[in-house]
Parts: structure tokens; C-alpha cells; sequence
């Protein structure tokens, strides 16, 4: 658990920068249809590429379906439209509680002297 000291500072509702910060994110991703759980690697981290497995595949189809999109988008150098911009909801998670669980999972199994269900390997 963070500070309270650093958490006032990165709450936007109590610091102007964090909320022109969180403002500019938003605008950023609504240009490109994406959420802010879009952008997480599954090959930089191996508990976010557990939970994308244990979602539900039309989560995963969706979440696939954006990043062309915007990928898309990115390579003609164009945005979506303003009408479609305005349907965005960037931050409305669908990755967040598997991710926990899937971490509350590993710190578990540490805890236990137990081996890791995955390890990474350099191919």
C-alpha cells in the first residue's frame, strides 16, 4: 500500500497535474477506441497472460478486436469519429479482479514453499 502523502498526489480529484494527466490519458484512448487494461503486455508480465487465459473468450475477442482497431487507426494516422469517441469507456476494467486473484493465486502458492505454475523461458 502506497503512502498516504503519495496517494494525495496521484489522486486526480485532489491534485490539478494527476487530473490534466488522467484528462489527456482519457482523450488518448477514446481517440483510439482502447481501455487502459488494452495496453498491459501479456509478455512482459505472466500473471496478466494467466488472467487473459482464464477470461472469458468474447472478453478476450473484444480486447483483441481494439488493439487492431487502433492499430489500424494508428498506421492511416486518423481517430475514431466523435460519435464513436463518445461511447468510450476507458477506464470500466474487465481485467482487474482476475488479475488480483491470479496474483493472490502466486502469492499463495510462494507462501506454501509450493512451485510456480509457470516459469518464463527465453525461446
Amino acid at each position: 500500500m502506497a503512502p498516504t502523502w503519495l496517494q494525495t498526489l496521484l489522486n486526480p480529484r485532489r491534485n490539478w497535474f494527476a487530473a490534466q494527466h488522467y484528462k489527456a490519458l482519457t482523450q488518448r484512448l477514446k481517440n483510439y477506441g482502447l481501455r487502459y487494461e488494452d495496453l498491459y503486455d501479456p509478455m512482459y508480465d505472466l500473471d496478466i497472460k494467466e488472467a487473459l487465459a482464464r477470461l472469458p473468450r468474447e472478453v478476450v475477442d473484444a480486447r483483441t478486436q481494439r488493439l487492431k482497431r487502433a492499430i489500424d487507426l494508428s498506421m492511416k494516422h486518423e481517430y475514431l469519429s466523435k460519435d464513436l469517441q463518445a461511447l468510450q469507456t476507458p477506464f470500466r476494467s474487465y481485467l482487474e479482479d482476475m488479475l488480483a486473484l491470479v496474483k493472490k493465486e502466486r502469492a499463495e502458492r510462494e507462501a506454501l514453499g509450493a512451485l510456480p505454475l509457470y516459469e518464463r523461458t527465453i525461446p
